[in-house]
């Protein structure tokens, strides 16, 4: 099980079954930021202020060099392995099958879970858009989960569905939907940008961290999830154009964009209305999503301005406590459009991600199948599609963030470790990327990764080992013996 598959043989097994090479430059750059801007700044931003107050401007930059560290490795690899499978591909070529496997399994928690996350808050944007908008309130037996006292989140499943489809249709079809998304969403953002500057007051940001350095490491943690999804520029190698160019230009390119966005939100809405933390009333700081922290917000609103921390659509309340009612509604309305392009772009990254793992025998061959028309994996875009509906169906958000988070820190964290072994045991391979730095960038990814780790909730570090041994009992059952990396094994076109 600790089997290697060499880099020349991956290069290989992409030849014998190629995806159609499609996607540029800009094509890429703009999946990395559909995928990353989305849920972590239009919903975790009040979040974030709840554990760092104005801090959690630090908070961004410390998630924001972590992914830019990985980042940094992620290309340098991918202009090696210019092929889909992303962290699970180059974990395979350095540390074997079973490491390689036990990414690919924590990649679920990175983009399944991300998807099922993201649909169910979309479902929630349309039923408040509905209400708010034309008094249509829908019946909560079809909007919520069964925990949440309903039945089925319908409108999570058609959201889940209609991305399932246009990623069948083609990858072009949908990039060229994700584009269009992608400059709405950063339009709005630059729009709120402006209308806050006049709105600022040196005195918002004033204490400036009032639950100390613990409190913005605890918010680089949790907004760390803004982050997640940059990675899926990397799982589109093999459809890329000239990928050893390409692909650490949408890395690189959609990190840095992202990072500027977040921190001009962030800055010009804690300096518009403040970003203070909600105490108990024993003076306690109150844990973000808790009981607790939304009977306290009830009160405070109650009887005077209700805090940024307390709102589920921060940028939204912030213009209109601004006096842009106007221009809040819009945002409500583009977070409920552009959404999408997330649960677009974790699908396309999971989907690629299981094509990779079945064509090496690790899960059934049937997922590698190509549709005659589109040219795409439809196999197994359908079967990630249907494993996100489910999730979005019957569960609710909870803490998926902080879950999706501990798979997603695993695999950054090996993809910085296979660079310094592939620096050290194949120092001639053609690079036509190189991370700068690396003995020093890569070990500051690792440390980043582990310190993020061990600052997430409790639930969410259980979660990742929980997860990892029933995988191994699946890797076990059926990929261990019908590997293409096995003794005696055919390798078939």
């Amino acid at each position: 099980m600790w089997r290697l598959k060499s880099i020349d043989a991956i290069l290989e097994t992409a030849e014998r079954r190629p995806l159609s090479r499609s996607l540029g430059p800009i094509q890429l750059m703009l999946l990395g930021i559909g995928s990353v801007i989305g849920t972590g700044i239009f919903v975790l931003t009040a979040d974030a202020a709840q554990l760092a107050g104005p801090g959690m401007m630090v908070s961004f930059c410390i998630a924001a060099a972590v992914c830019a560290a990985t980042a940094l490795c992620y290309a340098e690899i991918a202009s090696m392995v210019p092929v889909s499978g992303s962290a699970y591909t180059y974990t395979y070529a350095v540390m074997g099958e079973v490491c390689a496997w036990l990414v690919g399994w924590a990649l679920i928690l990175e983009y399944a879970v991300s998807a099922s996350a993201v649909a169910v808050g979309w479902s929630g944007y349309l039923t408040g858009l509905l209400e708010n908008s034309f008094g249509l309130h829908l019946p909560a037996a079809i909007t919520e989960s069964p925990s949440a006292g309903g039945i089925i989140d319908l409108p999570a499943v058609a959201i889940s569905l209609m991305c399932t489809v246009l990623l069948v249709r083609g990858t072009r079809e949908s990039a060229t939907v994700n584009a269009v998304l992608v400059a709405i969403k950063i339009a709005i953002l630059l729009v709120f940008t402006a209308l806050a500057i006049p709105a600022i007051h040196d005195t918002n940001f004033h204490p400036f961290a009032p639950t100390g350095a613990r409190g913005v490491v605890n918010a680089a943690s949790s907004i760390f999830f803004a982050y997640v999804g940059f990675d899926a520029v990397s799982t589109a190698a093999e459809e890329t154009r000239d990928p050893q160019r390409n692909v650490p230009i949408g890395l690189i390119g959609s990190l840095v964009i992202c990072t500027l966005i977040y921190l001009a939100v962030a800055g010009t809405a804690i300096g518009a209305i403040g970003a203070q933390p909600v105490h108990g009333a024993a003076g306690a700081l109150l844990d973000p999503g808790s009981r607790e922290m939304a009977d306290r917000c009830a009160q405070i609103a109650s009887g005077a301005p209700m805090p940024l921390v307390c709102s589920k659509e921060a940028l939204a309340y912030a213009l209109r406590e601004i006096g842009h009612p106007l221009v809040s509604g819009v945002m409500g309305l583009v977070a409920f459009i552009a959404l999408p392009t997330v649960i677009i772009t974790m699908i396309f990254g999971q989907t690629r991600i299981f094509f990779v793992m079945a064509r090496d025998g690790l899960l059934p061959q049937v997922l590698c199948r190509i549709h005659d028309r589109y040219q795409t994996p439809h196999v197994v875009t359908w079967v990630t599609g249907a494993i996100i509906t489910v999730g979005a169906a019957f569960f609710p958000v909870g803490q998926l963030a902080d879950v999706s988070n501990s798979g997603t820190l695993f695999a950054f964290l090996l993809v910085a470790v296979a660079l310094l072994v592939l620096r050290r045991k194949d120092p001639g391979r053609v690079r036509h990327f190189r991370t700068p730095m690396a003995w020093v960038i890569a070990p500051l990814a690792i440390v980043g990764c582990v310190v993020l780790f061990f600052f997430l909730p409790l639930a969410a570090k259980w979660v990742f080992p929980i997860w990892s041994a029933i995988g191994l009992v699946f890797y076990a059952a059926y990929g261990f013996r019908h590997s293409r990396m096995r003794p005696g094994a055919v390798l078939e076109d």
